[in-house]
């Protein structure tokens, strides 16, 4: 079974509004943003961002169909793919959790290809004071880390009877007081939480280009 991959130039809006293609086949879409955002998780209020400071940064606010917390959204700053997967392919998992797995082990497989020590987090949710804030702040069965245990890679997905898309991000560097600053905090909560999201995550070591050939080509053995 192959996989047809797209490469898509678009605002972050535009491309998380794109509709699932009928029939629901096995597909890898990689979007180069063409303008930067903060991507709000399916659950999250409006109320999250703080919008005078995104608009005089000029950044939009988007929603994203997937769960989990804000995202920093900028051109050349992050890789990000959603890989499509439909209903009754064989790597389709009724477990939500653990339908996340077999996507962690492509990313972590394409990072070590690379030279970059990384493992699949096989365990359950882990949470931080700020994870329902910042998709970044925790950590979910299936995403990937660095021999620290530090996120590399987010993964979130949206899933109907037709089949599940796969949101997957990995960034370039890791910023968080850039994207707690677009967030409605108190001036001491967005040091907190700048301080407390340092360590959590890192960008990835390598080049995102080199990054991306390899985990379209990792994906073409699965």
């Amino acid at each position: 079974m192959r996989w047809s991959v797209e490469v898509r130039r678009e605002p972050p809006g535009a491309f998380h509004a794109r509709a699932v293609p009928e029939p629901f086949e096995r597909a890898a879409w990689v979007c180069e943003p063409t303008s930067p955002a903060l991507v709000l998780g399916s659950t999250q209020r409006d109320e999250v961002a703080d919008a005078a400071a995104c608009r005089a940064a000029g950044i939009d606010v988007v929603r994203r169909r997937s769960g989990g917390g804000a995202v920093l959204v900028e051109p050349g700053a992050i890789l990000w793919i959603d890989v499509l997967l439909p209903a009754g392919d064989p790597r389709w998992l009724a477990d939500v959790a653990q339908a996340f797995l077999w996507l962690g082990h492509v990313w972590a497989d394409a990072l070590g290809a690379l030279g970059v020590e990384a493992r699949v987090h096989e365990g359950g949710l882990c949470t931080t004071q700020w994870s329902r804030l910042v998709c970044f702040g925790g950590l979910g069965t299936g995403e990937v880390v660095d021999a620290d245990g530090r996120k590399l890679v987010g993964i979130s997905q949206r899933r109907t009877r037709a089949g599940a898309r796969f949101q997957c991000m990995a960034h370039a560097a890791w910023e968080p007081e850039r994207l707690v600053g677009l967030l409605a905090l108190a001036p001491d909560e967005r040091s907190e939480a700048a301080s407390a999201l340092a360590d959590v995550a890192r960008g990835v070591p390598v080049d995102l280009g080199a990054l991306q050939d390899a985990v379209l080509a990792q994906l073409a053995t699965r």
